[in-house]
């Protein structure tokens, strides 16, 4: 047995039995250390600097001007329009994502033959490196050569400039970025809607309840755990969208799709003021826990458990 040295009141050593509980508190500290190192080394210290070296200018000599690149951030005219255009956006993505990946599975929570090859089929998409998915819709949807355009033609339809129409641009990409993320939303909704006893649903059929009663008084209540983690993760991936920018349009038309990581990667990169980006990156970082806090109070009443 383990056991862990103490002093009682006169001062004399003795050795005290380390309790089972003890014993595997240390086991999991032990294992989760590497972890904690990780996550100090590659997040927590990342972030100090960040916010460090947004304290600094990037016009006089790395000089420390305390707040003044946040207070430009909010005086810049385009660091706020691609914040408002990148929570349009998000907003757009979470609700439209969050809606198909719903129905899905609630398509293929029945049973049926092929439905799981169906369920993998439609996993694909998420599974796919942006960058494939960037670089294939980028193809589809050229104004010249696009097979979409193509296929309008050939039915007699007008084409369509998917990507260089300024009011159509951010569409398009809401649209891909649904596309790729309502299947990861739909294994989601299914994890929750298999963890729906089905004596609820079997009792409602007895009382008389439609198919529509049953969804929106006992689906759409039960599911409620679910449908907050879905739109938390979804908003907060949606806001730090990047591929999509950057591939497709390349921040255009007209800035149009110039999303807000797409801006401080232009800021830090192109326009090399590193400290102003920082400031930038440490904004949003705010932002979303704003954003989460905002989804967690507003839902805290509406979740059961």
């Amino acid at each position: 047995m383990k056991v862990v040295v103490s002093q009682d009141n006169t001062g004399a050593v003795r050795r005290v039995p380390m309790g089972l509980a003890s014993r595997q508190a240390l086991i999991a500290y032990i294992f989760l250390f590497p972890a904690f190192i990780y996550f100090t080394v590659f997040f927590f210290v990342p972030i100090v600097i960040e916010f460090w070296s947004s304290l600094h200018s990037d016009d006089t000599g790395n000089a420390f001007v305390w707040f003044d690149n946040y207070v430009k951030a909010f005086e810049d005219q385009r660091s706020i329009n691609s914040f408002v255009l990148t929570l349009v956006f998000a907003i757009s993505v979470t609700i439209l994502s969050m809606v198909f990946g719903l129905f899905l599975a609630l398509l293929l929570n029945q049973s049926f033959r092929g439905r799981t090859i169906l369920r993998t089929i439609l996993l694909i998409p998420y599974m796919t490196s942006a960058v494939i998915v960037g670089l294939m819709w980028r193809n589809i949807l050229d104004p010249l050569v696009g097979i979409l355009n193509k296929v309008l033609i050939a039915v007699g339809l007008p084409t369509q400039d998917w990507l260089s129409n300024y009011k159509e641009a951010l569409w398009a990409l809401v649209g891909i970025t649904v596309w790729q993320a309502m299947g990861y939303n739909m294994v989601l909704f299914l994890a929750g809607l298999q963890g729906i006893p089905t004596l609820y649903q079997e009792a409602a059929k007895i009382d008389g309840a439609n198919a529509w009663g049953r969804f929106r008084h006992i689906t759409i209540p039960l599911l409620a755990p679910t449908t907050l983690f879905v739109s938390i993760i979804s908003v907060i991936s949606s806001l730090q969208a990047f591929a999509q920018a950057f591939i497709i349009t390349n921040g255009g038309p007209a800035e149009s799709t110039r999303f807000y990581v797409f801006h401080v990667f232009n800021v830090a990169f192109s326009e090399g003021k590193f400290a102003y980006a920082s400031a930038l990156t440490f904004l949003m970082f705010l932002a979303i826990l704003v954003l989460t806090f905002i989804q967690l109070r507003v839902n805290r009443n509406g979740v059961e458990y």
